[in-house]
């Protein structure tokens, strides 16, 4: 059962100062104790040293989070006590922050957990970096495999042209201070992930979609969730309920994904009509599913392959059955990829 989250008021007011007071004690204590260790310890170091690299990685971590809220304080400061904030020189400021702090976290964990990540797609529509060029904001839809599939989604919408991604997350990820400070005076949104609130996260949805500029970039997951046994045989039965026994057939050839929801895909179309859709389909952290299976996978020593391909708005359809064909067609070929690309399987070109 998990713990419900405290209203903002109580994390700005008390959760954060104390976490922020605490990360310091112990970058105070941990630092020259990490110092000690990286002159004896390598990139390279073998898996039994597992503890070290955690501890490298979360010092890491505990020092961008205190940088993170004294500048997102400062900010605050500046914005006239948060009054300013959504102003577009503070909405840059805190995307470059985020880009920042992506960059320094994507680098150093690669290293620390031998993590590569293999790059094959077309050039994104209005991606040139041409201002007279005319640039349409994307649609990115992509599968949910893995804990760490989200950061490094998010890290890589950065690196494409300075596209500025915007998210719907899960709200239990507001207990980390940093991603609750920054995302929150970001165009993103934290809702329940839960079924009864899928109403509330296509409405969001929309609401995202509709006020997107040219730079934006919309990531979304229409499977709704990370891909397990249970999770798979209980969509294939809701698809069956709902009297969908076609989707439901195609569902259960699909062996590595979740059956995708169009409705969320409908109402970003809907919303803005300038779109340009983007399919990312990718592979190689399938299997990181708990905290037992990241420990023993350290160093992980694997390498993240990312394909994608554009289509035009012009050519999704917007009508819920033909949006739902599209769909299912999209992530079976997905899924044939990812079976051809996952670990272990032999590499197939494409």
């Amino acid at each position: 059962m998990s713990v419900p989250l405290p209203p903002r008021w109580i994390r700005r007011l008390l959760l954060q100062p104390i976490f922020w007071l605490s990360s310091v004690c112990l970058l105070v204590v941990g630092l020259p104790f990490l110092l000690v260790v990286m002159a004896l310890l390598s990139f390279a170091v073998p898996a039994k040293l597992r503890a070290l690299r955690l501890l490298g990685f979360a010092i890491v971590y505990l020092t961008l989070e205190v940088v993170a809220l004294v500048l997102a304080l400062g900010s605050w400061l500046a914005s006239g006590f948060g009054w300013g904030l959504r102003r577009p020189a503070f909405v840059e400021f805190h995307y470059r922050v985020v880009t920042d702090l992506l960059r320094v976290l994507h680098g150093l964990g690669s290293k620390f957990f031998v993590l590569s990540v293999e790059r094959r797609g077309p050039d994104l529509p209005g991606d040139d970096g041409d201002p007279e060029t005319i640039e349409h904001p994307l649609l990115v839809l992509s599968r949910h495999a893995g804990p760490g599939d989200s950061f490094l989604l998010v890290h890589e919408l950065l690196t494409w042209e300075g596209r500025r991604p915007r998210v719907v997350l899960k709200e239990t990820l507001q207990w980390d201070p940093m991603i609750d400070v920054l995302l929150n005076r970001l165009p993103m949104t934290f809702l329940d992930p839960t079924p009864g609130q899928q109403d509330a996260v296509v409405e969001e949805i929309g609401r995202l979609a509709a006020s997107m500029s040219s730079r934006d970039a919309l990531l979304i997951f229409p499977e709704g969730g990370n891909v397990t046994a249970a999770r798979r045989t209980r969509a294939i039965e809701r698809l069956r309920r709902s009297h969908r026994e076609t989707a439901a057939v195609r569902a259960e050839g699909i062996v590595n994904l979740l059956p995708p929801r169009p409705r969320g895909v409908r109402a970003a179309l809907i919303a803005n009509q300038d779109l340009e859709v983007v399919v990312v389909a990718h592979t190689g952290l399938d299997e990181l599913n708990t905290v037992r299976d990241i420990w023993r996978a350290i160093p992980v020593d694997k390498t993240m392959r990312l394909r994608w391909h554009a289509v035009r708005a012009s050519e999704v359809p917007t009508d819920p059955a033909g949006l739902s064909d599209w769909l299912f067609t999209e992530w079976e070929q997905m899924d044939a990829w990812v079976s051809a690309h996952r670990p272990g399987a032999p590499e197939a070109i494409g």
